[in-house]
């Protein structure tokens, strides 16, 4: 790995609107205020962010890569090009932790290709955070991500998660568009077993955090409106 080289730091960021260095160390304003040139999935929010953790940070300097889902991977290479000068570059997330259920990882792959040094910041992960308050099984899960929009689909593959779950002992997460919430834990509530637990974390970290474990029978005598909310669902039948 050539000393020359700059590195490729792997920012989080809050899970909402709250103050960042309520749910962030200091040692992600440490490594703003050092860095200019980021790849990020939404310029304007990624300089709204910076601006919150480092006001006096100069907006003018700040060099954009755009790594979203109309990126091109014949583009990657160029936003690493920084780092094969000498200048540290910051992957920063749209919301918690780069690469996980979130755009990056094929950039973080390339940096080890070219042998630049990766270095990832402690943050939240709504899905890790979701799993360590949810009573269910840290040891052997799965994250799904989105699950099929058809009904059928969803169906077959809510109850193969189900079986999952009992055969191997593993917990199984996944999310939903939020405005589709409520739609899924209706689903899951009539499509799963009484007994599967369920559990729902919504809005984690922020001051409207809702995070609750129960059975899928019990959810059906419990509903609460998740609408446009961002939730994470983890299911686990014993």
């Amino acid at each position: 790995m050539s000393p020359a080289f700059g590195k490729l730091y792997l920012i989080p960021t809050t899970l909402g609107n709250n103050a960042p260095l309520e749910v962030l160390p200091m040692s992600v304003k440490k490594v703003i205020e050092q860095i200019n040139t980021y790849i990020v999935e939404n310029e304007k929010t990624a300089r709204r962010f910076i601006k919150k953790i480092s006001s006096g940070k100069s907006q003018a300097a700040l060099e954009m890569f755009h790594l979203n889902k109309f990126t091109d991977a014949s583009e990657l290479p160029e936003f690493l090009e920084p780092c094969l000068k000498g200048i540290n570059v910051g992957l920063l997330s749209e919301a918690g932790c780069p690469g996980i259920a979130d755009p990056g990882a094929d950039v973080v792959k390339l940096a080890h290709q070219k042998n630049i040094k990766v270095i990832p910041l402690v943050g939240p992960s709504s899905i890790l955070m979701a799993l360590m308050s949810s009573g269910m099984n840290g040891q052997n899960f799965a994250f799904s991500g989105y699950l099929p929009i058809d009904k059928g689909e969803r169906k077959k593959e809510i109850k193969r998660l189900e079986r999952l779950s009992f055969e191997n002992n593993q917990s199984q997460i996944f999310i939903e568009t939020p405005y589709r919430n409520n739609k899924m834990i209706e689903d899951l509530s009539n499509i799963l077993e009484n007994n599967t637990d369920v559990c729902v974390a919504c809005d984690i970290t922020l001051a409207t955090e809702f995070i609750k474990t129960q059975t899928a029978n019990e959810w059906k005598k419990n509903m609460v409106d998740f609408h446009k909310r961002p939730t994470i669902f983890i299911i686990h039948k014993s």
